[in-house]
């Protein structure tokens, strides 16, 4: 006999299927596999110590403060650990429960049944001489044989914009933005390039973006995350899908001390209310993306919170993107100049697929194509 100790093992119900464990079990099993943690934030004490109890009576566990049990408090944040299969139990128990607790049940069981996404690579053009990385900017002529490369190196979904949205980056005309992005989007038209690969128009401007939905794009990359009714009805009337991003102030402002009480949950109540927006104006939630919105509003301490809990966005069921390439979130953990942070990228990027993001936003798409099929072999 010889005992190991596993890694993680992502398909649980493969690894039971190849032991030869009979089809009725695997899925019982599967569940007893996967450890889930979940930070509760102002619990109502008198919920922690009923939901600490029936934790306990199944297994499972809630970590909380020592004046819980005392009441010395009105709420507390809380820890809840268990197996899949505890948290399931745990979620009919809480139902009948009072103090918020079948609310809480509601939303916990959201987090027991969100759809997988493959991940996909989304490479960058940018068609301006301003965007922080010179070697992603590109003029007309360039571009198209810029977009044939990236198409042959793996791309699933080209990004193209024509205004920076570097920090600090100067404000571009509407007609400036266009003078850009029409002869680009008029190569991939008539060479039907949009049959090889999504496109995606990276822009807030609604005539630019309905100039490139009419030349085959299928996606529009919003960095005001969904702030003008005019972008959101131009994807309900082509049928395109919608990427919603978060940013605390504008281009201009965004890194001057940006603030939050807690990211994750500020962000999280931000997407909230933008894809209620989105759903009421006509456009279904299978065509909504999510992008946290890396180094947008925020310090290198809050993306990589974002980063560690980025497996809680995929709660609203939408298809969630990371785009941390070759930023100064990596200069500054390792001071690297921007030309020499593509090892820096990879590791966020493959870090952030662990941890749920589907879309990979990257400068590099051969190497993140080869350092994503070595992710999913490992799995």
């Amino acid at each position: 006999m010889y005992l190991y100790q596993l890694g993680n093992i992502s398909d649980k119900k493969a690894a039971l299927k190849v032991l030869g464990v009979e089809s009725g079990g695997v899925s019982i099993m599967a569940k007893k596999m996967q450890t889930l943690c979940f930070l509760i934030k102002d619990l109502k004490t008198p919920a922690a110590n009923i939901l600490k109890q029936d934790a306990l009576s199944i297994g499972a566990d809630l970590a909380v403060p020592s004046g819980v049990i005392l009441c010395e408090k009105p709420s507390y944040d809380c820890l809840l650990m268990g197996t899949r299969k505890q948290i399931e139990i745990l979620c009919k128990k809480e139902l009948v429960q009072p103090f918020g607790l079948k609310t809480f049940a509601l939303e916990l069981k959201k987090h027991l049944h969100i759809p997988h996404f493959p991940p996909r690579i989304m490479g960058i053009i940018n068609a301006n001489d301003d965007s922080f990385y010179a070697a992603s900017r590109f003029v007309a002529g360039d571009a198209g044989v810029q977009i044939k490369q990236m198409i042959h190196d793996g791309a699933d979904i080209i990004d193209i914009g024509a205004v920076s949205s570097r920090p600090g980056a100067a404000e571009v005309s509407q007609e400036a933005e266009m003078a850009r992005m029409k002869p680009i989007c008029d190569v991939i038209k008539a060479e039907s390039l949009h049959e090889n690969a999504v496109f995606s128009v990276d822009s807030t401007t609604p005539l630019v973006v309905e100039y490139a939905l009419q030349s085959g794009f299928r996606l529009i990359n919003d960095i005001s995350g969904a702030s003008h009714t005019a972008i959101i009805t131009l994807a309900v009337k082509y049928n395109a899908k919608l990427c919603i991003m978060h940013m605390q102030g504008t281009p201009q402002n965004m890194q001057v001390a940006p603030q939050y009480e807690d990211v994750v949950v500020e962000v999280s109540q931000f997407f909230e209310e933008r894809i209620a927006r989105c759903e009421a104006l006509g456009l279904a939630r299978e065509n909504i993306i999510l992008d946290v919105g890396l180094g947008f509003g925020k310090t290198l301490e809050h993306n990589l919170t974002l980063l560690r809990h980025m497996a809680h966005f995929k709660v609203f069921g939408c298809e969630v993107l990371v785009g941390g390439s070759r930023k100064s979130m990596i200069d500054k953990i390792i001071p690297t100049p921007v030309q020499e942070r593509l090892a820096g990228t990879l590791a966020l990027h493959l870090k952030a697929v662990e941890n749920g993001a589907s879309i990979v936003r990257c400068h590099d798409v051969k190497e993140h194509k080869q350092a994503l099929a070595v992710y999913e072999a490992m799995k």
